[in-house]
């Protein structure tokens, strides 16, 4: 299949994985551990540990599994100077292409399907991250594309948000100017698997699922000139997590749950 940039011209293939091995391609693919990058999700007692095991972290009947697990006993879960050691029963499974891959501009895909939850406690995202993180200054200032967000307590719908600076009297729906989330409307069968995109050009990043738009903007940042802050590589996240505030786990949420990533694909 051809794809069109906006521009008319064709799009070339710059990154695929589709999953259809027996184990985590790591030539593409880095593991993300709580204990080398202090990530965590959700709070204590449901605090997530990041780690690379086969519980967390697999590959095999054609997809990606993202787990987040509760172990039999609790465990200390090592952070650095930042992010304190604590302890824990949950551990979680994150991968990105930190180092490996990344790309200013383009389109990014990943076609997955969620764990199957009506019950708050869960969340995943498929997320674009900066290369240089404080090229623009502390975050959000230098950007960050969260381009299919899903919370279990809204089994039915998933939420885009771009994060960067923009002062709030600049929002215009009429011309799609700083509209940084789409307010809870893209709806979805979480039952079945979808394809979330991220179109991504100077000054616009359009969100679609299955072909259908879900969020558009024009951005204009307040503390850069556009296309500024998203003018750099950013590389890819795929993270299975718990949730806080009210998507909060509670002795409802099923643990464990899967997100299965069924091929991730970019083009340039």
């Amino acid at each position: 299949m051809t794809l069109t940039k906006p521009d008319g011209s064709a799009y070339v293939c710059s990154f695929d994985d589709e999953f259809n091995g027996t184990s985590l391609d790591r030539s593409v693919w880095l593991p993300q551990l709580t204990d080398n990058s202090n990530f965590t999700t959700g709070k204590a007692p449901y605090k997530v540990c990041y780690v690379d095991n086969p519980d967390t972290i697999s590959e095999s009947g054609g997809y990606l599994h993202l787990s987040v697990v509760k172990t039999a006993a609790k465990f200390t879960c090592t952070g650095t100077n930042v992010l304190k050691n604590f302890s824990t029963q949950y551990q979680g499974g994150e991968v990105t292409t930190y180092r490996l891959f990344s790309q200013a501009y383009g389109r990014f895909e990943v076609r997955a399907k969620l764990p199957q939850s009506t019950v708050p406690g869960l969340q995943e995202t498929f997320w674009l991250w900066p290369d240089n993180p404080t090229k623009y200054g502390t975050y959000p200032s230098s950007g960050e594309i969260d381009f299919a967000e899903f919370y279990s307590q809204y089994s039915d719908r998933y939420i885009p948000y771009l994060h960067y600076n923009y002062n709030k009297l600049t929002v215009n729906t009429s011309t799609n100017t700083n509209i940084v989330t789409n307010d809870y409307t893209c709806l979805i069968d979480a039952t079945k698997f979808h394809d979330y995109d991220v179109e991504w050009i100077p000054g616009r990043i359009t969100v679609t699922y299955d072909g259908n738009v879900c969020l558009v903007d024009n951005y204009m940042p307040s503390n850069v000139s556009s296309p500024a802050p998203f003018d750099q590589p950013f590389f890819l996240a795929l993270t299975q997590a718990l949730g806080v505030g009210g998507n909060a786990p509670t002795a409802s949420t099923p643990i464990p749950a899967t997100t299965l990533v069924d091929y991730v694909r970019v083009w340039k």
